[in-house]
């Protein structure tokens, strides 16, 4: 694919043609409205702001940070649309609790603000390990907590909205396995760790943990999280699986319980999953998109487990390079389209919500990876979305995986993208938060989209 060139990009946010509808009675005057339609739109474009050489439309005023909400299949902010372009560093909060590398924080959510980025996702767990949050069940390391607190004040002053997970379906930092041991600590009978999800005694556990963190309030800018409009969306658990029910009962009732747990605590944020989109046994006509077999047996199970209440956005993961091959190949493009396709189509259809591709990317170390191939990737990830975006559909965005600032190459797992040394990345992550800054700003969400009616012309250069 033809890379995006920087050349062309001011021109998408000047050639932009507004045309009103006009009544069969009018048609006399269509010319005139629209050139006075023109005119007034152009007035009142917001402000923009400059990075790598990209116009940023949509700068956000102070009165205008509310919470992001969702009307049927979109986001919501100040009744227009919100579409995202965002990342994930998750180790925010334990990089925040030393003086010596909490800069590393404000470093990030800067150089990702200046390239239009404005959601991130990062944990709000850890459990029992270095720098642990959750030291035993309902035992919290008050300087890690602050060390969050930082993380929400941080984010706010770039603009920067989170969605905070809760819990860790692996065993860095914790994860179900810790809440499995401290179970084993305390007499309990569990074995497995899917245990996790079935125990009550697990389960309440982890409610505790979900009522801590909801109910804190930030020591730095005294809002409780619950009430905090920086805080996009609360995540159950990052990447849920049960490999010992493949029925999808076991976890499906986990999410039953969790989601609403959740929603009785804090009725004003978006709750999402953290699936990683695997299509399961109530739907086998749709296994076909999976990468694998095996990705039907892991116990999830992507449109049932997202029709329960108190689940409001569907997520999915996309690693073509971990899920089919290592290898780099053409083919991973491929796969990559067509999930997303697939699942963007079952938010429309079957659910009715918004869908955020959560994580995705490649990793350096896959045998025949380059940065061109990286740039390509993520371009067509963001053309699939913007396909979407244009028709008022589900896709409601995309967040790397992952973006880092300089000098925490010791965090790397082969995916980290640091924007001041990848100038190629930079632009096309760019772009894509142009084009969307572009729908956000011009289109409403006053009962239909009215955008649908505008016109909007990119440059004819400006190749996908």
């Amino acid at each position: 694919m033809k890379r995006l060139q920087l050349g062309t990009i001011s021109l998408v946010l000047l050639l932009i043609i507004l045309t009103k509808s006009s009544t069969t009675n009018a048609v006399e005057d269509d010319s005139v409205k629209n050139e006075e339609s023109d005119k007034e739109e152009q007035n009142h474009v917001p402000n923009s702001t400059s990075s790598y050489g990209i116009e940023i439309v949509g700068e956000m005023e102070e009165d205008e940070w509310e919470m992001v909400q969702k009307r049927g299949n979109q986001f919501v902010l100040n009744e227009k649309p919100f579409y995202i372009n965002g990342f994930n560093t998750y180790w925010l909060m334990v990089f925040a609790v030393d003086e010596s590398t909490r800069g590393k924080v404000t470093e990030v959510f800067q150089q990702a603000s200046s390239v239009g980025m404005t959601v991130c996702r990062t944990w709000a767990f850890n459990d029992a390990q270095w720098r642990a949050l959750q030291k035993s069940p309902s035992v919290y390391d008050e300087d890690v907590f602050k060390a969050l607190d930082f993380v929400v004040s941080e984010a706010k002053k770039s603009k920067i909205r989170l969605i905070l997970s809760l819990a860790n379906n692996w065993e860095a930092y914790g994860g179900k396995a810790q809440y499995v041991k401290w179970g084993k600590d305390a007499g309990l009978n569990v074995s497995s760790d899917d245990d996790f999800f079935s125990h009550p005694t697990l389960r309440t556990y982890y409610k505790n943990h979900v009522k801590t963190v909801l109910n804190r309030v930030n020591t730095l800018t005294n809002i409780t999280y619950k009430e905090d409009p920086t805080i996009f969306a609360w995540e159950l658990m990052n990447e849920p699986r049960c490999t010992s029910d493949p029925t999808g009962d076991k976890l499906q009732d986990w999410i039953q319980e969790m989601a609403f747990h959740v929603k009785k605590i804090d009725a004003k944020h978006l709750v999402e999953i953290g699936v990683e989109g695997f299509y399961g046994p109530s739907t086998p006509h749709r296994t076909q998109f999976n990468p694998n077999s095996y990705a039907t047996q892991v116990g999830t199970d992507f449109i049932r487990n997202h029709q329960v209440l108190g689940v409001d956005f569907a997520s999915a993961h996309i690693y073509a390079d971990s899920w089919i091959s290592q290898q780099i190949s053409e083919s991973h493009l491929e796969f990559i389209t067509s999930w997303m396709k697939s699942h963007i189509e079952d938010a429309e259809k079957h659910l009715g919500m918004p869908i955020i591709f959560a994580e995705f990317g490649v990793s350096s170390k896959d045998p025949g990876y380059n940065a061109t191939y990286r740039d390509n990737l993520i371009t067509s990830v963001y053309k699939t979305i913007l396909n979407s975006t244009k028709k008022g559909g589900s896709g409601g965005g995309t967040l790397l995986w992952q973006v880092f600032p300089e000098g925490t190459d010791n965090m790397d797992d082969g995916y980290a993208i640091v924007l001041s040394k990848s100038p190629s990345t930079s632009a096309v992550v760019s772009l894509q938060s142009s084009r969307l800054a572009l729908f956000n700003s011009m289109c409403s969400s006053k009962f239909q989209w009215s955008c649908k009616k505008k016109k909007v012309i990119y440059d004819p250069h400006d190749e996908f």
